[in-house]
């Protein structure tokens, strides 16, 4: 909003412009990309629809954090056991083959 203003003459303008504002109640807002996720913690969440055309507006504190393939040590030990490689080896196969398993072993066979 515009600082000074009074909310219910803002209100009224935004009306007039044809724009309408909802607030909406979150207690988290996750934006995920490839590599990377964006968590924004307590957010302050606006639905803005301008004549029929809608955005968003998101204000609050945000993390990043890095997003990777997810596997376990267990996964690990399979593929060290199957294609007979380093625990470093099979970890770099798995996160080259996004997780998996079938991939990652088969990599080893082809080299």
């Amino acid at each position: 909003m515009i600082p000074g203003m009074d909310p219910r003459a803002m209100q009224q303008a935004m009306k007039k412009m044809g724009m309408k504002q909802t607030e909406i109640p979150a207690s988290e807002v996750i934006i995920r990309s490839e590599g990377r996720d964006i968590i924004i913690k307590n957010p302050q969440v606006s639905k803005i629809d301008m004549m029929g055309q809608v955005s968003w507006q998101i204000v609050g504190e945000a993390i990043e954090q890095t997003s990777g393939p997810e596997f376990s040590q267990d996964d690990i030990k399979t593929v060290m056991e199957q294609a007979n490689v380093s625990e470093q080896d099979a970890t770099q196969a798995l996160e080259s083959s996004d997780g998996d398993l079938a991939k990652a072993i088969l990599s080893f066979q082809e080299s």
